[in-house]
């Protein structure tokens, strides 16, 4: 009774949870997976995918089941003190943290009975439009910095489109519809809510931890990564490829702009930060190796595979993620927000993953599979390393007593 009433008593305790353990679950899947596929083991006969491939699949649980759960448990958390509420009432969340998780539980079952693929995306989309809904009250009260909770509302909505979107291809089976799906979870959802809480928190620790510190924060930059992001996911959905750069270059050159502008010597010293700022860094060079791909697509189609997908999912995503969530974890824990090993050896095994993953893509690179399995393995022993670490925070009472 305790556990379960630690765990509801705040949006990010149930949700970080949520993400951990599926994160955990999906990776040592999709290594398995990979192992197979690379003649490792032996495969195993998953009745779902004789129905869509298995890339499909992944994609869409690591984005809707996996950074979903991290991005819904901080902006529920944060979200409302940006806005000036108190503590979130339980019914803002709760009933959403159940429908996803069941949800979830279901699209698993699913593996071994396909038919229980709509039903679980049923629920998984019942509990987003929850959080969509509830996103979409807080960001009505007016307040200073209104525009960073409505544009994450506004994208959680367009994640909801895409989930929907997703549903209708397991319902019918028509293949667009699958990539709409996809392709609005990652361009409308997940990078417009990692830029937007990029764009509001990555200057303001700094700002905190270093007197002096300017924060740079110009609208112009936000709204224009944002527009790049969404015309992407439209050029890419149109197959209007060789003209991506047209997007993806002045991106990348924003991105490169804010990575410099935002980077102070100082934090090269404090480990949470620079966890932060080399995500971000990231960001630019995945959509640099966009640009590029698209220039050269004429002469050779696809030449860099998904290596800036990649470069941008398990670079930036991942790596932000570890730095912001341990951040919360401990201070809303009621503990000292400093780094320590278990969260400075998993950033840079993940680091070491990330390198994987896009060499494992890059033309003429040898064991070409063995790097994509190693960098599977790695990403695991990652986030092993840092749930065991940081997950018990999730269940136990805060130390300094206050509620939440």
């Amino acid at each position: 009774m305790r556990f379960r009433a630690t765990v509801f008593a705040a949006p990010h305790r149930a949700m970080f949870l949520a993400g951990m353990l599926q994160a955990l679950v999906v990776m040592a899947f999709w290594v398995i997976e990979l192992g197979a596929r690379s003649g490792f083991w032996l495969p195993v006969s998953w009745p779902l995918f004789t129905l869509l491939p298995p890339i499909w699949w992944h994609a869409t649980v690591m984005t809707a089941g996996v950074l979903a759960f991290f991005v819904f448990g901080f902006i529920l958390t944060a979200g409302p003190r940006w806005q000036g509420y108190g503590d979130l009432p339980k019914h803002y969340f709760l009933p959403a943290s159940g429908l996803l998780l069941g949800g979830w539980l279901l699209v698993w079952a699913a593996l071994w009975w396909p038919l229980l693929l709509v039903a679980g995306l049923m629920l998984v989309l019942t509990g987003w439009l929850a959080v969509a809904t509830s996103l979409t009250v807080i960001a009505r009260r007016p307040a200073a910095e209104r525009q960073y909770i409505a544009l994450s509302a506004a994208a959680v909505w367009a994640g909801a489109a895409g989930l929907a979107a997703f549903l209708g291809f397991a319902v019918d089976g028509d293949p667009a519809l699958a990539r709409a799906g996809i392709g609005l979870l990652l361009w409308g959802f997940l990078l417009p809510m990692f830029l937007t809480i990029t764009h509001r928190m990555l200057p303001f620790f700094t700002a905190s931890d270093f007197p002096g510190y300017v924060s740079y924060q110009p609208r112009w930059a936000l709204r224009g990564v944002l527009a790049a992001s969404l015309s992407h996911g439209l050029l890419d959905f149109l197959e209007l490829r060789p003209w991506l750069w047209c997007v993806d270059l002045p991106a990348a050159c924003v991105m490169l702009h804010l990575t410099w502008r935002w980077w102070e010597p100082r934090v090269a010293g404090q480990r949470m930060l620079a966890v932060l700022h080399i995500a971000f860094g990231w960001c630019g060079l995945a959509f640099l190796l966009f640009a590029g791909q698209s220039l050269l697509w004429t002469m050779w189609p696809g030449i860099l595979g998904l290596a800036p997908v990649h470069a941008l999912t398990l670079g930036y995503f991942s790596a932000m993620l570890v730095g912001m969530i341990s951040r919360v974890t401990l201070g809303h824990a009621g503990r000292r927000v400093v780094p320590d090993a278990a969260m400075w050896r998993a950033f840079w095994l993940m680091q070491a993953g990330a390198l994987l993953r896009v060499a494992s893509d890059l033309p003429a690179i040898p064991a070409a599979q063995s790097l994509l399995l190693a960098s599977g393995a790695l990403w695991f022993a990652a986030f092993s390393i840092w749930t065991v670490r940081y997950a018990p925070n999730l269940w136990r009472p805060r130390i300094d007593g206050r509620p939440g």
